[in-house]
C-alpha cells in the first residue's frame, strides 16, 4: 500500500511540475484569457446539457416505454409430471420398467 502511495505522490508531483512549467511561460494576461475561455466553454456546455435534459423530460414517454407481460416458457418433454424426476427418464440411464 505504501508503494502505491509513493507512486501516486510522484505522479502528482510530476504533473504539478509540468503544469507549472507550461503555465509559467504564459504571461498573466494570456493565462487569464485561457481561464476565461475555458470557463465560458465548459459553463455554456453545462447549461446546454441541463436545459436540453429538462426540455426532453417526459417527451415521447408513451412511445419509448412499452411494457409487455412475461410469457410462460414452454416446458421441455412430453411428460410434465415426471419431467422433474430424473430417475424415471430413460435418457439418464434408467427406464421406468425396473
Amino acid at each position: 500500500m505504501e508503494r502505491k502511495r509513493n507512486y501516486i505522490e510522484k505522479v502528482q508531483e510530476w504533473a504539478d511540475d509540468r503544469l507549472h512549467q507550461m503555465c509559467g511561460r504564459i504571461t498573466p494576461g494570456k493565462r487569464l484569457a485561457v481561464i476565461l475561455v475555458m470557463f465560458l466553454f465548459f459553463g455554456g456546455l453545462s447549461i446546454y446539457i441541463t436545459v436540453s435534459s429538462i426540455y426532453n423530460i417526459g417527451k415521447r414517454d408513451g412511445r419509448r416505454l412499452q411494457i409487455e407481460h412475461i410469457k410462460q416458457l414452454p416446458l421441455q418433454g412430453n411428460d410434465t409430471i415426471n419431467s422433474i424426476n430424473l430417475l424415471n427418464r430413460p435418457e439418464y440411464g434408467r427406464s421406468t420398467e425396473e
